[in-house]
């Protein structure tokens, strides 16, 4: 009987043990602010990562605020400053080119703001980024264009790249990879380089006028899949065999263009995966309480090529109400 006894009260000892991390991790989380600057909403980069970072920081008290400047870097610059004066805990930056905010984001952590930044980085590092790793995706998709279009395939050898913004860093850091495999490969000829702005109308016509010079173009590849469905087009209507390498962030529609023959191939950089990513740097930041400024993190995304041969029903991701 006392064994017994013995027994069932150190089982309810057991049991009433409360867990030491469990307060002091909601207590992090009580009464912050996050901030989001896009570049713009209502496209599915953007949408995603809000989308994410609200399902993941709202359950824990944090409120999400968002300041949306439509694409209009001075608005943009006006909505920094703002949110700089009013101090909320974190800010979550879409920079629209490598210099528009670099001083501001330093004022921002100078001020006591965690600043993390998302897919395009700026000139100043900040206490993280997640992203690509647009140099080395670059490098990848110069490779795919050597394998792709080498004359050694029978294969014209030239190729033409799209880009979006030419001071953005996904413009920038890419071209970076590419001229570094193609410099090793005398046989791809470069025929064309453009900005089209992120625009499709703007990449639409910089296509047309590109398989009007060069029938026998090869490949063209866009940096990014919304301004790429102007490229598409483009192909479509030429009735050329010009295979189109594009890339984003891995919504549907992407999958949808590539069963549809649109699109050839996507680079997709997972979108709910750095939602995820981005929550959890966050968490951390407000958890451990460093110095702002202090922790430089990155946290390279994963990429995938993806194609008609690899994708399967679960390869894209959805907005909620897609």
């Amino acid at each position: 009987m006392a064994a017994a006894l013995a027994a069932t009260t150190g089982a309810v000892t057991a049991q009433d043990i409360e867990d030491p991390t469990r307060a002091p991790y909601y207590d992090s989380f009580k009464d912050k602010t996050v901030a989001f600057l896009p570049v713009s909403m209502g496209i599915d980069l953007t949408e995603g990562w809000a989308a994410g970072i609200k399902s993941a920081l709202e359950p824990l008290g944090v409120t999400i605020e968002i300041r949306d400047p439509n694409f209009n870097t001075a608005a943009g610059a006006q909505a920094l400053t703002s949110l700089i004066s009013e101090k909320p805990d974190v800010i979550v930056v879409h920079n629209p080119d490598v210099q528009s905010y670099a001083r501001l984001l330093r004022r921002a952590e100078e001020a006591g703001i965690y600043v993390v930044q998302v897919n395009m980085r700026s000139a100043y590092s900040t206490d993280a980024f997640v992203g690509a790793d647009y140099v080395g995706m670059g490098r990848q998709i110069g490779q795919r264009l050597v394998d792709l279009c080498s004359p050694d395939n029978g294969k014209s050898g030239k190729v033409a790249v799209t880009q979006g913004v030419l001071t953005a860093a996904a413009s920038i850091y890419q071209m970076k990879g590419i001229n570094e495999v193609l410099n090793d490969h005398p046989e791809i000829q470069l025929v064309s380089n453009q900005a089209a702005d992120w625009d499709a109308t703007k990449a639409k016509n910089i296509a047309a006028t590109v398989i009007q010079q060069h029938p026998d173009l090869c490949a063209i590849t866009g940096f990014w899949d919304v301004m790429d469905v102007g490229t598409a087009a483009a192909i479509k209507e030429s009735g050329q065999d010009v295979y189109l390498l594009t890339q984003g962030g891995g919504n549907q529609a992407t999958c949808d263009a590539i069963a549809a023959g649109s699109f050839d191939e996507s680079v997709v950089y997972n979108v709910p995966g750095q939602a995820r990513d981005i929550a959890n740097i966050i968490k951390q930041l407000l958890q451990l309480k460093p110095e702002p400024g202090a922790m430089k993190t990155t946290l390279f995304t994963q990429l995938e090529f993806i194609t008609a041969d690899n994708m399967d029903s679960g390869t894209c991701w959805k907005l909620p109400g897609q």
